[in-house]
């Protein structure tokens, strides 16, 4: 089964000093931080904050021809989580037939918002979050995971390259 989720902001994770991108269930307060590169994160960053370039970015580019060849995207998926490494599946439908294109999360997530379509998160993929931070011997995990969970607006600013 698939959970619809929200970005609800990109932050700077303070252990590694990595971008993180939070996706929120938009029907309970479950939330899911994906690790990302920061030129990804610059690319999210972007369009959260509607940011116009002077040239088209790569996610830019792959919407514009996505648009160009009559082509939909139906949705997004963050379909696994395997060895730490999170996956996802982007729909798109053309000429009637549906298409599965394998991503990284954080380009579908760069892409979602882009063409303004629903992100969707695997319900394996959340609990198997949830078991690797109740197992992990990193008690920074689970506290990062309980100090997300409280976030508030104010504390999801702007973030900041």
């Amino acid at each position: 089964m698939e959970v619809e989720m929200k970005i609800r902001g990109l932050m700077m994770d303070p252990v590694t000093n990595m971008p993180i991108v939070i996706l929120k269930d938009i029907g309970s307060e479950t939330v899911l931080p994906i690790w990302v590169g920061v030129y990804e994160a610059n690319a999210i960053a972007l369009e959260i904050e509607k940011v116009s370039t002077p040239r088209p970015m790569t996610h830019d580019l792959i919407k514009n021809v996505l648009v160009g060849l009559d082509t939909a995207v139906h949705k997004v998926v963050v379909t696994e989580l395997r060895e730490d490494t999170f996956y996802a599946v982007i729909w798109v439908e053309r000429e009637g037939r549906v298409i599965s294109i394998d991503s990284r999360p954080s380009d579908a997530l760069a892409l979602a918002l882009r063409v303004d379509c629903p992100i969707f998160v695997d319900d394996e993929v959340l609990k198997s979050s949830k078991l690797a931070a109740n197992a992990s011997d990193r008690v920074t995990s689970e506290d990062l995971r309980k100090w997300l969970e409280g976030l508030n607006d104010e504390d999801l600013g702007r973030y900041k390259m």
